[in-house]
């Protein structure tokens, strides 16, 4: 396929080969001409990404910003309440009044879906518009600071002053536990049919084929950039071990000074059972839009290691000799769980 280009844009850009975009689409639930790669790395993302490719590269970055940045089912919902909570000296109150994504924006959401191509009524597309507040770039700009603005995207895809003018937090998480978490998630936004299988979602995204993908291209950018001082580096499995370590882990690295009653009371309003029923980040609102599906749940299970439940032999060697082929050369390892 050809390659083209964007306006302000450095990377070129290919439609996904029809052919190999059809078992996508017998597996999915999406239109044949949805996929794009981009750049050198072939970050595998959807058709509606172009329309904001360089608005987002080009994103006006404040000082005072910060940016929590993953590969999706990493862990980005806790590490957005965390990171917030501390950033607006522990307004439990404010948090628990205002939903997630309308403290914590999704910087590239406007781009990668249109709501009004949604086949909602018009109240349910103003309800799904709400819950999503704010959902365009415009209104993310102009939101007063500080701004806390979560992204999916590789840094590579993110303004190139980021790390020099913003605060980042990157958290990764094992990619056997993200691909089943994800499947699960897509599931639960009616993209994966339930009778499809997980063994064929693993293929997709060992072969680059899945949303956000390739996985270690977009860890290891940041993970060469963990000593930057404006980068904190983390790992889910490390923050489901130690919560309250991970706490202050982020207070030290916004310079906060936490009382210790302080630091247990944030790892208990994170500890899973109790952050499962927080309204505010748990997305039950969106069930009413049909876009997420009455059965399942937004924050699923947080525990590490429960891939072991999906990958029979076969998928484990797979995924064994995958792992070591993509770290050979890196001083990156995986977390034990």
């Amino acid at each position: 396929m050809d390659k083209k280009l964007i306006k302000d844009f450095p990377y070129e850009y290919e439609i996904v080969d029809p052919e190999k975009n059809e078992d996508l689409v017998n597996y999915f639930c999406t239109p044949k001409d949805e996929y794009v790669t981009i750049g050198p790395k072939k970050y595998f993302l959807l058709k509606g990404y172009l329309s904001g490719a360089a608005r987002i590269y080009n994103f006006p970055l404040s000082s005072e910003d910060t940016f929590v940045i993953t590969y999706p089912k990493s862990g980005t919902t806790l590490t957005q309440e965390l990171v917030w909570l501390l950033g607006n000296n522990l307004d439990y109150e404010k948090a628990e009044s205002i939903n997630i994504n309308e403290r914590f924006p999704f910087l590239e959401i406007s781009a990668m879906l249109n709501i009004d191509e949604f086949p909602l009524t018009a109240d349910l597309k103003k309800e799904l518009k709400k819950s999503l507040i704010p959902v365009t770039l415009e209104q993310i700009e102009e939101m007063p600071s500080p701004r806390f603005i979560k992204s999916h995207l590789p840094l590579s895809l993110l303004p190139p002053s980021l790390l020099d003018t913003t605060k980042v937090v990157y958290i990764a998480r094992d990619p056997r536990d993200v691909a089943v978490s994800y499947y699960k998630f897509q599931q639960f936004l009616n993209i994966v049919p339930p009778e499809k299988e997980f063994k064929q979602y693993w293929k997709f995204f060992m072969s680059n084929q899945i949303m956000w993908t390739p996985y270690f291209e977009h860890v290891l950018e940041a993970w060469e950039q963990r000593k930057h001082p404006n980068m904190l580096f983390l790992f889910y499995e490390d923050m489901l071990k130690d919560l309250t370590g991970a706490v202050r882990r982020v207070a030290d690295f916004y310079g906060k000074t936490l009382l210790d009653d302080q630091v247990n009371n944030l790892a208990r309003h994170l500890d899973f059972d109790t952050f499962k029923k927080n309204k505010s980040v748990n997305m039950e609102d969106l069930k009413k839009t049909g876009i997420y599906s009455s059965d399942g749940a937004f924050i699923r299970k947080g525990k590490a290691g429960g891939w072991r439940n999906y990958f029979d032999e076969e998928m484990s060697a797979q995924a064994d000799e995958w792992i070591a082929k993509h770290l050979s050369d890196t001083d990156f390892r995986l977390p034990h769980c």
